[in-house]
């Protein structure tokens, strides 16, 4: 039977599985680079990508397989599509289209991180249904990055549960994973009839909404910390918190009969009197940045103001004002747009000698100063100050202006500025991600349309060449590339079907419940080792011809195997953990303990539903 594989891991032609009696020398040097590859990783004794080379290399020396099939990884559609889909997410995040994405989700979630978590999750699963899981994973990866940040809490504690909701999702529908779009032309084989599209929604949405309520519930207590993961924003943490600096941002409105209408900032004296920042106000649709002392405050402004709560609060009392709970002035809370930055005076500095009153910071760079370094001094009041060769200034400000400072001869800048978010290229970027999608749903294999997609925003300008080559996650590509020939090796040494034969052989007689766990879990190991698509193949004649001997409906068997098939959270060898590994700071022993709790509550829900709902 030749089975078409859409996910693009294999595309070839399978034979149905050939009775194989007894184990022979390859079978038990397959098994035994399996043994060592699975106690590799179990022991973290080498990095995963490292093992995987190993497993590339070792197995044509070996004589498991010919030279040429040990690199077929490397071309594979599943490494292909990964990479495409690291080019396309650094796309729509650098346009801000992942921004836009995010912030409904920061809405309804408030400031409740688990209800944020709940609703990311629920999304990308319901998304997954109807895409291959990997592609709504990268869509929700820079999303689910920004959610964190938002929050205060490490990745870690957000892109897994995201991930397996992606796995999970893949369960609602007969075309929400490859081994559940096979199971039609498996059937078919067999002479049975298809099955329907929605077959398989009342198990895919019990297993996605306990898997929520799993993460919603015990998230801070089965999700790993590693707070210590290095990202581009840790930077500003480290920043704020040596210089104590005061992070909170709120925005406040002037209404007419606040005291504040018709006083210039001078004579304000926020500073001095509450020790607060204004950073930006905003008026008639437009925003003026690190306003002047000059600027006069009038009705209907809005101000987003930096200092402790306690501060603004008494601010709110003396002069009148009303909090805004959406922030128009947006920037100043986005880490992405706004920061915080040190600037050096340089030693030949034309500002040296002058306060920084004289200086203009405000009008001349459009940033807020907020802390002065002088002689080894912390100075707080420092607008009357001379400036000396070698002070640092602590500032506040959109990070397009930040940048700009690289151009003044009078200061270097000390801190790293993130690269410009290119929000007039956010149309090109989602109209290619979607055209992208568009094409795999109307049937174009994976690869092709996300390697199609992540060409498109290069030509169109979205990414520069050398950006995309940044933008992947080589340890991702070399971890898929290197395992995926132990699957290739399992099946044509006949490895895998000695197994699924000798634990098929044992259930003779055994109660169809017995025979369903044992299935589900033969699925499970499988997955976990070789594409979840040449498991399914593999398996689903072996299931078939199990149920019918056991008077067992044949298509709810090879229903059993599809839906296990997404059983793959224990270890990081799933494409979608694979590419949220790095950018999460994971490491193996985070999947075999949050992984397997999932694994031992998707195991028995999948089996209770097929037997219940179709035996």
């Amino acid at each position: 039977m030749a089975i078409r594989v859409l996910w693009g891991r294999e595309e070839q032609s399978q034979e149905s599985a050939v009775p194989i009696e007894a184990m022979t020398p390859e079978i038990a040097l397959v098994l035994g680079v399996l043994g060592v590859t699975v106690l590799l990783f179990v022991t973290e004794a080498l990095r995963i990508d490292i093992v995987a080379l190993l497993v590339m290399v070792a197995l044509p020396w070996l004589g498991l397989i010919p030279a040429e099939d040990a690199f077929t990884g490397l071309s594979s559609g599943a490494v292909v599509s990964i990479m495409a889909i690291l080019v396309m997410g650094f796309g729509l995040e650098r346009t801000g289209v992942t921004s836009h994405l995010a912030a409904p989700i920061v809405r309804l979630g408030g400031d409740r991180p688990r209800r944020t978590l709940a609703a990311c999750m629920l999304m990308v699963g319901v998304m997954s249904a109807f895409m291959q899981n990997v592609g709504a994973a990268a869509l929700f990866l820079p999303v689910g990055l920004r959610v964190a940040r938002i929050n205060g809490l490490p990745p870690s504690r957000v892109l897994m549960p995201i991930g397996f909701a992606a796995i999970l999702g893949g369960t609602l529908s007969m075309v929400g994973s490859s081994p559940l779009i096979l199971l039609g032309d498996l059937l078919s084989e067999k002479g049975l009839e298809q099955l329907p599209l929605f077959a398989v929604t009342p198990i895919g949405v019990v297993l996605l909404l306990v898997g929520v309520a799993l993460f919603a519930i015990l998230g801070p207590s089965i999700l790993p910390d590693r707070s210590a993961v290095k990202s581009v924003y840790d930077a500003q943490r480290a920043l704020v918190r040596s210089w104590a600096i005061i992070d909170n941002i709120e925005e406040l409105m002037i209404p007419r009969r606040s005291t504040l209408v018709g006083v210039t900032r001078h004579d304000a004296s926020l500073i001095l009197r509450y020790g607060v920042h204004v950073l930006a106000v905003r008026q008639l649709g437009r925003t003026s940045y690190a306003p002047k002392a000059t600027h006069v405050f009038e009705s209907g402004q809005r101000i987003s103001l930096l200092g402790r709560p306690e501060d603004i609060e008494r601010l709110v009392n003396d002069h009148k004002l009303r909090r805004r709970a959406r922030p128009q002035i947006a920037e100043m809370w986005a880490e992405d747009r706004a920061g915080y930055a040190e600037l050096l005076i340089s030693p030949r500095a034309s500002i040296v000698g002058k306060a920084l009153r004289d200086v203009h910071v405000r009008a001349r760079l459009g940033i807020e100063p907020l802390a002065l370094l002088s002689g080894g001094e912390e100075v707080r009041e420092f607008a009357d100050v001379p400036l000396k060769p070698g002070d640092v200034l602590v500032v506040h400000g959109l990070w397009k202006n930040i940048r700009a400072v690289q151009e003044d001869d009078d200061f270097v800048l000390l801190s790293h500025a993130p690269a410009p978010i290119e929000t007039g290229k956010a149309l090109r970027a989602a109209a290619c991600f979607l055209a992208a999608v568009s094409m795999t749903l109307a049937g174009v294999p994976l690869p092709l349309a996300f390697l199609s997609g992540a060409v498109a925003m290069i030509l169109t300008r979205v990414v520069a060449i050398d950006e995309a080559y940044r933008a992947v996650s080589w340890p991702t590509v070399f971890l898929l590339a290197g395992l995926i020939p132990l699957g290739v090796a399992m099946q044509r040494t006949g490895a895998a079907a000695y197994v699924a034969q000798q634990m098929m052989g044992v259930l003779d007689g055994s109660h169809p419940l017995a025979i369903l766990f044992t299935v589900g879990a033969l699925t499970t190991v499988f997955t976990l080792f070789m594409s979840n698509v040449a498991a399914t193949v593999v398996l689903v004649p072996l299931a078939m011809d199990l149920g019918l001997a056991a008077g067992l409906d044949p298509r709810a068997m090879a229903l059993l195997v599809g839906v296990c098939a997404q059983n793959s959270f224990v270890l990081p060898t799933h494409q979608v953990n694979a590419l949220l590994m790095t950018p999460g700071g994971y490491r193996n022993v985070d999947y075999l303990k949050t992984g397997g709790l999932m694994t031992l509550v998707f195991l028995p829900l999948a089996v209770l539903g097929i037997w219940l709902l179709w035996l």
